[in-house]
């Protein structure tokens, strides 16, 4: 771990020597975009995917120059995370949602960028029942809806009444109206997959009713970080604050692998970007002493053997 980022070049640089990764997800930060460029090509590691948070009512002016200067650096995909609360306060509507991905849609094909909208907390999605009703929306207008899904976000919530209680979906999960678990039938998960809207899928292991982070406290309220990642391999001593199991990464993996099944079934599935997303911020692995760049690798390393795998078994 470093106390500060390290320089553009030394990322793409350590993020090649790993020798399992094809591309760099990050968007260029504002006045490094020739430096990302410059170390991109350097390093023969293309940008290819990369995000940003934005706020419905506030921020469509920034999609146009935001998608050109993405585009300028080689990348393709843009994901789009998009706060929950409205710039007036309110929280957002199924159609202001939608409208917004309508408007972010059209502004991305003038650049020639592809965009997605996530699965994430914090943002409209955190309440999953909504994401299905604002895809069909957006599908009924002609367009697709292109999803990221980033599993881990769900994960998150199984066997964890305090999060369901923050995205308001307790209710549902304890009734059975909501199923999150992966392995019982009719889940979400297993929900968004069969809508083949995914076309970038995030990898990063969280385990059901998993420990928060503590050893990073979050900035509102002085909590421990919420506990969105789990070390994909097990951490050596004093790396981890917490016991680790590998059965608690296994289902991070069988979600990897229904998605992976299911693309490799479709013809015409909409899936073209897998990316490894072991961080370092407080909800995520902030302070950790593990490694985030071995971890990512060994991420890698399983879904290039996972995948093999996949394509050779019998259907």
């Amino acid at each position: 771990m470093h106390d500060r980022p390290l320089p553009v070049d030394e990322q793409f640089r350590l993020v090649k020597s790993m020798g399992v990764f094809d591309h760099f997800d990050r968007m260029p930060q504002p006045g490094e975009e020739k430096e990302y460029v410059r170390a991109a090509q350097k390093h023969d590691l293309p940008i290819r995917t990369g995000l940003w948070s934005y706020t419905v009512g506030k921020d469509e002016a920034k999609l146009e120059p935001t998608f050109r200067m993405c585009r300028d650096a080689g990348a393709e995909c843009h994901n789009l995370m998009v706060y929950a609360k409205h710039a007036s306060g309110h929280v957002t509507t199924d159609q202001e949602i939608a409208d917004f991905y309508r408007h972010a849609y059209d502004a991305a094909g003038k650049a020639g960028l592809t965009i997605g909208f996530e699965v994430h907390i914090n943002m409209w999605s955190e309440d999953f029942r909504r994401v299905g009703r604002v895809a069909n929306m957006v599908r009924a207008s002609g367009i697709p809806f292109n999803f990221v899904l980033d599993h881990s976000h769900v994960l998150l919530k199984v066997e964890n009444p305090e999060e369901q209680d923050i995205s308001g979906i307790r209710e549902d999960v304890e009734s059975g109206r909501l199923r999150i678990d992966p392995y019982e039938e009719g889940n979400v998960l297993d929900e968004w997959i069969g809508m083949d809207m995914t076309i970038w899928l995030q990898i990063r292991p969280v385990s059901p009713a998993g420990p928060k982070n503590r050893w990073a406290i979050r900035s509102e309220g002085g909590a421990w970080g919420r506990a969105v990642q789990y070390p994909f391999v097990k951490p050596g001593p004093g790396e981890w604050h917490s016991p680790w199991h590998a059965w608690r990464v296994e289902p991070c993996k069988e979600v990897v692998r229904r998605v992976l099944r299911r693309h490799r079934d479709n013809p015409k599935s909409a899936l073209r970007w897998i990316t490894t997303d072991m961080l370092d911020m407080p909800d995520y692995g902030g302070g950790a002493k593990y490694s985030l760049i071995e971890q990512n690798a060994a991420i890698a390393r399983w879904f290039r053997d996972t995948w093999s795998a996949i394509k050779s078994e019998k259907k």
